[in-house]
């Protein structure tokens, strides 16, 4: 498919209509080791977590090689066989409470074609804005990144730069694979590189399982929750800069700006490298 045709597909929409119900959240707590109470009727949602309603449940005739919905229902129909969430910006108007119905309306907002260092990628950025009769509760975009397979051991991260040494907190999370399967289980997440490891080595190019991006910013946010538990997200944005894998520990990190207003956050691995940054704004 050319570049013309892809480009067709901007504006692309879609809607979804989710009930937010009590069990995925006690599931992620638990997933996150977090002792909190069983969520009621009216709790709020902590940011992020709303990705684990929302999904596409594709039947398994519709999935793809790598476990993922195959493309051009929704998602334009790209030539390249891998795909990964690489980054996005989210605003947080009001919080999603538990025992409501909410609709999420998506929409293409564009698609690009860059080359890398593994060869051609393609950037498909995807709108929502998730809301109810009230109006809009939170607004996000993400960044896909597609790209054609890898051989085993081609990707790395010894290109990735070296990770900022001042935090003012740090937390290490040493990821597994029952940690990662329980993820990909509350999100519907069946994309091969998160679980089946002779997938992720023999045709992604890894040397493990591949740690979730959304994982990662998830426990980002909940660093900034345990440090600072008042703290109002009001908007955060982050990025993938390398992957993080299950063969070793890997730290998240932040600190307080001098502005009163901005926190960053990143994720090292265990060798000092810059893996995910992230900004959140308080409201």
């Amino acid at each position: 498919m050319s570049a013309t045709d892809l480009q067709a597909c901007v504006g692309k929409t879609e809607t979804r209509t989710d009930q937010i119900t009590s069990m995925p959240f006690a599931a992620l707590s638990a997933t996150l080791d977090i002792d909190a109470p069983t969520p009621r009727a009216g709790d709020p949602v902590p940011p992020l977590w709303h990705w684990m309603w929302f999904m596409p449940i594709h039947r398994q005739s519709e999935l793809d090689e790598d476990g993922h919905g195959k493309t051009g229902d929704f998602l334009p129909p790209v030539p390249l066989p891998l795909r990964m969430w690489a980054g996005g910006r989210l605003e947080f108007h009001r919080p999603l409470r538990v025992g409501q119905t909410y609709t999420r309306i998506s929409h293409i907002l564009d698609v690009r074609r860059k080359e890398g260092h593994s060869g051609s990628l393609i950037f498909v950025i995807v709108g929502h804005e998730i809301g109810d009769a009230e109006g809009i509760a939170l607004s996000e975009e993400q960044d896909i990144v597609y790209r054609d397979k890898a051989t085993a051991g081609q990707v790395s991260v010894t290109a990735a730069p070296a990770a900022p040494s001042d935090a003012a907190w740090e937390r290490v999370i040493r990821p597994n694979d029952v940690l990662l399967f329980r993820y990909s289980a509350l999100t519907f997440n069946a994309h091969r590189i998160h679980y089946d490891r002779r997938y992720a080595t023999e045709v992604g190019g890894y040397p493990g399982l591949v740690v979730h991006g959304p994982l990662i910013a998830t426990l980002l946010l909940d660093l900034l929750r345990r440090n600072v538990p008042k703290a109002k997200v009001g908007r955060f944005a982050f990025r993938a800069v390398s992957p993080l894998f299950d063969t070793e520990p890997f730290v998240v990190c932040g600190k307080p700006e001098n502005d009163g207003k901005t926190i960053s956050l990143w994720a090292k691995d265990a060798a000092g490298h810059l893996a995910t940054t992230a900004t959140v704004t308080v409201a």
